[in-house]
């Protein structure tokens, strides 16, 4: 076992063989109710303990119309050399309000508290908002992916925040050439390579889903950016097409040298993989093709897609996880071959077809559709939306919320219900997902309603937070 240097792991497979078991999660928490304050959940997931399963402390923004989204933190792996440097602040942007809230968990991990708040004017003095991802650096900054300028247009940038100060000190691109939209990205500093992915227009896509808005170029992106790490500058634009409609979770490969990755593209249900070439470039393949299913809707036939929303990669490389929010399942692919994934294990749990009793006409995957599904008790309204994996890669944690807007349109029900967390045990030798029924973390009766449960983080990281950089 490595010794404890700085913060987080001093390798995946470090992570991988010797990473404790998760014992609570935060949780991002949006409320539909825009008059009532998003907060982080801290859920006990300790099998050991009495509150097992329960949500045991809240920590609210104090303000209202914030809509939480994705979480990071202050320093992760990447900073595994400087031992002066502590995980102990978990950073959480906003995108309506542009907000960033900085939660201190490491004084009391059960009971965070609110440690500091960025207020949106900072964030929009550098003509960003919209803020989305987070990624540590090894330099201790703290970069956020935005997606929009200041008046909500699409716009791809990078702010950085300094770990010290906590202030915004400006946008992380340089150079003449910017990314259109902007959403997630990942950095891989031993080819000196970033990857940044796009949803759209904020303006637009805060108002809800419209499919004539597909064919407009200029409300959403089909796009992987790729920019030079040394020098911030955009070098490479690879337009995925119709195909590639809002190409949104990005993962590199754990292993630090690694030079490829996979993308998940939201609306039409499919998965890239980018890869470099012997040249320096880099190119993408359609590794995965997720088919539509035809359903009989107010007498006319319609299409609904997968809607891959989260993808993940376990830490020793082995499997890609997604999942497909409006089919309603979790998919688990065996990616030793990264060019070829192979689906080794599927679970549905909610979902368009099981919620809205829809009339299957044709689906080219199953041969009846799923049933509603419940646990402890509780039907699961909704869908699987964000995905987390321990860091053994035995349990997959799932949630229900992908964006208030859009919840409100596809799952009203699970507004007037309440989201929910449910765990899925991992076959690790085989691939094999399967629902554990004896968890179930349920937003239903939160103190101030129900509330929309979206990303989930372990106390020390986990396999979406963290980035390690290569040992030459």
């Amino acid at each position: 076992m490595s010794c404890c240097k700085g913060p987080g792991y001093a390798s995946p497979l470090d992570a991988f063989h010797n990473g404790p078991r998760e014992e609570l999660l935060y949780v991002i928490c949006v409320q539909p109710d825009k008059t009532k304050q998003d907060y982080v959940a801290t859920v006990d997931v300790n099998p050991k303990s009495s509150t097992y399963s329960q949500v045991i402390h809240r920590t609210y923004t104090g303000a209202v119309g914030d809509e939480l989204h994705h979480s990071g933190w202050n320093v992760c792996s990447s900073c595994y050399d400087r031992p002066e440097l502590k995980r102990d602040l978990l950073v959480c942007p906003s995108l309506h309000s542009s907000n960033v809230y900085i939660v201190d968990v490491g004084t009391n991990p059960r009971k965070p508290e609110l440690h500091k708040v960025i207020d949106g004017s900072e964030m929009r003095s550098f003509n960003c908002s919209f803020p989305h991802s987070v990624h540590c650096l090894a330099s201790g900054e703290v970069m956020i992916s935005t997606m929009g300028d200041a008046e909500e247009n699409g716009k791809g940038d990078f702010v950085l925040i300094d770990s010290k100060t906590l202030k915004v000190t400006g946008s992380w691109a340089k150079g003449e050439k910017r990314a259109k939209f902007g959403y997630d990205f990942w950095y891989q500093p031993y080819h000196d390579v970033m990857i940044a992915t796009e949803w759209g227009s904020p303006k637009h896509y805060k108002k809800g889903f419209q499919p004539s808005d597909l064919s407009n170029p200029d409300i959403y992106g089909t796009s992987l950016n790729f920019y030079r790490w040394s020098t911030h500058e955009l070098i490479q634009v690879i337009d995925l097409g119709t195909e590639g409609y809002a190409p949104l979770e990005t993962r590199f490969l754990h292993n630090p040298k690694a030079a490829e990755g996979f993308v998940g593209c939201a609306v039409l249900g499919n998965v890239y993989r980018f890869y470099k070439n012997s040249n320096g470039t880099w190119s993408a393949d359609k590794v995965i093709d997720i088919p539509a299913k035809t359903v009989l809707q107010g007498g006319a036939e319609t299409k609904i897609n997968a809607l891959v929303g989260d993808i993940l990669l376990s830490l020793d490389d082995k499997y890609l996880y997604l999942s497909c929010w409006m089919h309603g399942d979790v998919r688990q692919y065996d990616i030793s071959d990264t060019k070829n994934p192979k689906l080794v294990g599927q679970i549905f749990l909610g979902g368009q077809i099981a919620n809205n009793d829809l009339n299957v006409i044709d689906d080219k995957e199953l041969e009846e559709p799923p049933k509603p599904v419940i646990v402890k008790g509780k039907r699961l309204y909704g869908s699987p939306q964000m995905i987390q994996l321990s860091l053994d890669g035995k349990r997959l944690y799932a949630s229900s919320s992908l964006y208030s807007p859009w919840d409100k349109q596809f799952y009203p029900q699970m507004i007037k219900e309440g989201g929910w967390i449910v765990k899925i045990d991992v076959d690790t030798e085989n691939g094999g997902l399967k629902l554990d029924e004896d968890f179930l973390v349920h937003f239903g009766d939160e103190p101030n309603g129900p509330v929309l449960p979206h990303e989930i983080r372990y106390p020390g990281g986990d396999c979406t937070s963290d980035i390690w950089l290569a040992k030459e």
